[in-house]
């Protein structure tokens, strides 16, 4: 089958840093699916990946975490799924990534994919829906009110990919004020679109903006990128008691300024549930089916703001280079072999 890998971690700009190759399809046992790849979007998981850690093995790493496909065989214990049926899923990052024309996938962390949408529509939403659905709604708790709080959430970093789809779920499944930041024209107005009531700009100081609002401080704060750079002003803004997430990887964490108030802080790995193959793992595969309806019923949309062509070591170097550049708007898509 036909795969896009790399064979050493290190900077997109040199040669070869992602190559076209073939390799022998898996075969499925137990809880997989046999899938065959239709579309595949680019998270910034993959280039993290691809810089700063060497491919196991003799074989290229296959990176990617993001799948539209379909199914052609089911192990003995997948029993969610039938051949032919249309998936969408996050994978597992201790597994080969969807960059390939096949895939094992576990059934338990597939849905159904939706089926209003097109495979790249669909393809860019199941890892940031993942990654917002958990840290809202098992880590954050936001539908848990916290004591004499703006029933608010302020998303930094509300254009990226999760933050858009947190937007969207917010608006969606709850009945809270979402606060986004933005900065540039283009981004205000991509939020602003997606749902968020207001809108703020993270190059200025957040805590005055957040006042000026005149709602309070909000219960909860989710941190999409750049934590290092909003710890101080969070723990400032944030009410009493509030909840403080972040899935991004900060070279230091101050927790201190946060005793005060006595935040909690939760970081969300979306991978957690497939590595450690926790008892709650069918979650994510419900979680999944959840998202599929509310987009076939018109209440979410797709993200995809790029489709680059076909799956191939060129079209997504220029995926990677754009990501890392941190002037992507929503999510990047590739289509096909």
């Amino acid at each position: 089958m036909k795969a896009v890998g790399y064979t050493a971690a290190g900077p997109i700009d040199r040669a070869c840093a992602l190559i076209d190759f073939e390799t022998d399809t898996p075969t499925v046992t137990g809880h997989d699916l046999l899938v065959r790849v239709l579309a595949v979007s680019v998270n910034p998981v993959d280039y993290k990946i691809r810089q700063n850690v060497a491919p196991a093995g003799q074989t290229p790493g296959i990176l990617g975490w993001d799948a539209v496909a379909e199914v052609v065989a089911t192990g003995t214990h997948a029993s969610r799924f039938k051949t032919g049926d249309r998936v969408w899923y996050a994978g597992a990052i201790d597994r080969p990534g969807t960059n390939a024309e096949y895939h094992l996938v576990d059934d338990r962390i597939a849905g159904h994919a939706p089926a209003s949408v097109s495979d790249a529509a669909a393809a860019a939403l199941p890892l940031t829906t993942l990654t917002a659905h958990e840290m809202l709604f098992d880590r954050l708790r936001v539908t848990d009110p916290v004591p004499g709080a703006a029933p608010a959430v302020l998303i930094i970093g509300g254009a990226g990919g999760v933050g858009s789809i947190a937007i969207q779920l917010l608006r969606a499944l709850t009945d809270l004020t979402v606060i986004a930041t933005a900065s540039r024209a283009e981004t205000r107005d991509w939020v602003a679109g997606l749902g968020a009531h207001h809108v703020i700009d993270h190059s200025r100081p957040l805590p005055e903006q957040i006042t000026a609002l005149g709602i309070g401080a909000p219960g909860f704060v989710f941190s999409t990128n750049a934590t290092g750079s909003y710890l101080s002003q969070a723990a400032e803004l944030i009410a009493p008691q509030g909840r403080f997430g972040l899935i991004d990887d900060p070279e230091t964490f101050d927790i201190a300024p946060f005793k005060r108030k006595s935040v909690s802080i939760h970081w969300e790995f979306m991978f957690t549930r497939a590595l450690f193959g926790t008892a709650d793992i069918a979650r994510q595969g419900e979680i999944l089916d959840q998202v599929a309806a509310l987009v076939d019923s018109d209440r979410i949309r797709s993200t995809v703001t790029e489709t680059l062509g076909r799956i191939n070591a060129a079209n997504l170097t220029k995926a990677h280079s754009l990501l890392e550049s941190g002037k992507a708007r929503g999510k990047i898509v590739l289509k096909g072999f």
